[in-house]
């Protein structure tokens, strides 16, 4: 591939089609992110298209200036900023984007800046003395859509999201009543936790909001359901997200809100899981471990911290025929903490030298990765082969890569 298709290759008008073999056979020395725009464009267009409402994409999920701007031409227009610094990075990017400061604590001067300097005029908030710091901040502001986030359960996700932000019963009738007296729109959110199994999640929590609404006898412009939309892993195969969609249809319809209130939806992982993997070397081999030259200070944070389990391949020419066994993988740190329990399903003949592609991590890969250790990220290079897994391409095509065991 020729460099300028790197990086900031993705305005090229054409790309050389590759593959995550292909960049293999190069025997590259560092780690590699494989990144893919067509995988990106089709998630976008699904959730643009599909949801009954509107899509906010949540940048902390992957930051890529250039998948950013990748969101917007496939129409995503609005986008969920978590920080200062990520205002002003989707701001510099996209100017005319519509920026959410739904982060549910912040820092005065942040929003003083969001709003005064970068146009935001969402912000979220589940206390009256942040509802009052944003007044103050915004010097009383008249324009604003203020979000008054509820906590909900997360039990029917893989990860909980309920016990740092959200008010809880006996403290939203006065929150709703006097933030409805502040905003120029009124709006209710939640996060039912990442990776949601299960439609009924927000079900659920839709029963809180309007058990919320009813309590206050407030009028509500907008109902935020958060993220949580699942992508697929091993052993994490959520059903279609129209099933999803249909299920928080219907509870919004139901809710006893404004004629012209607004469904807004806040997806981080589920816009860009698919749109990166990496392609590792195996250093050295020890029994079922593998050292691999990316690890849980890089790229593989969640694996090594959460135990989260991603699919991985062999990229080897001829492919192996010998029956997968599960590894764990160390990275290239002097830590004993940068390690991967998995099991990462490979063929067992799998031996120093080999490539393998990790999937799925487009969501937190990137954003998470230090340079501990001296130990940074590789090239990018795009690829045009489809991801391991996907929620964009139909029941028979969505399972994950045939060489990926489910435990």
């Amino acid at each position: 591939m020729h460099k300028h298709h790197r990086a900031l290759g993705l305005a090229a008008t054409t790309v050389e089609a590759l593959t995550g073999l292909d960049i293999a056979e190069r025997r590259p020395v560092q780690p590699v992110t494989l990144v893919r725009p067509h995988a990106a464009r089709r998630a976008a267009r699904f959730f643009v298209e599909k949801f009954p409402g509107r899509t906010m994409y949540a940048v902390k999920a992957n930051p890529s200036p250039d998948l950013i701007k990748l969101l917007w031409e496939s129409g995503v227009t609005h986008y969920d900023v978590a920080s200062i610094a990520e205002v002003r990075l989707v701001r510099g990017l996209l100017p005319e984007a519509t920026l959410c400061f739904m982060h549910p604590v912040k820092a005065e001067e942040a929003i003083e800046e969001a709003y005064f300097r970068h146009g935001v005029r969402t912000f979220s908030l589940d206390t009256i003395e942040e509802l009052e710091k944003i007044m103050a901040a915004t010097r009383g502001a008249e324009d604003l859509t203020l979000c008054v986030r509820l906590k909900v359960s997360s039990e029917d996700s893989k990860l909980s999201l309920a016990s740092k932000f959200g008010a809880v019963p006996g403290e939203t009738k006065e929150l709703l009543f006097a933030t409805r007296q502040a905003a120029d729109a009124l709006g209710i959110c939640f996060h039912v936790g990442s990776q949601a199994m299960t439609p009924q999640a927000y079900v659920k929590a839709m029963d809180r909001v309007r058990a919320a609404i009813v309590e206050a006898a407030v009028t509500v412009d907008v109902v935020d359901v958060g993220g949580g939309f699942p992508s697929i892993y091993p052993g994490m195969e959520p059903g279609s997200m129209e099933a999803y969609f249909d299920a928080i249809h219907t509870s919004f319809e139901s809710l006893p809100i404004s004629y012209s209130a607004e469904l807004w939806a806040e997806p981080g992982r589920a816009l860009c899981a698919e749109y990166a993997s990496l392609l590792v070397r195996v250093e050295k081999r020890r029994g079922d471990e593998l050292y691999i030259n990316d690890g849980a200070y890089g790229a593989l944070f969640d694996a090594a911290h959460i135990g989260w389990r991603f699919p991985v391949r062999l990229l080897r020419e001829p492919e192996s025929d010998v029956r997968d066994m599960g590894f764990s993988f160390y990275g290239p740190t002097c830590d004993d903490m940068d390690h991967m329990a998995g099991p990462f399903m490979l063929p067992g003949d799998v031996k120093a030298g080999d490539y393998v592609e990790i999937g799925m991590l487009g969501a937190y890969g990137c954003a998470m990765r230090t340079g501990f250790n001296g130990f940074t990220a590789g090239e990018t290079e795009i690829v045009t082969d489809e991801p391991m897994a996907s929620q964009y391409r139909g029941a028979a095509e969505r399972r994950l890569s045939s060489n990926v065991v489910k435990l």
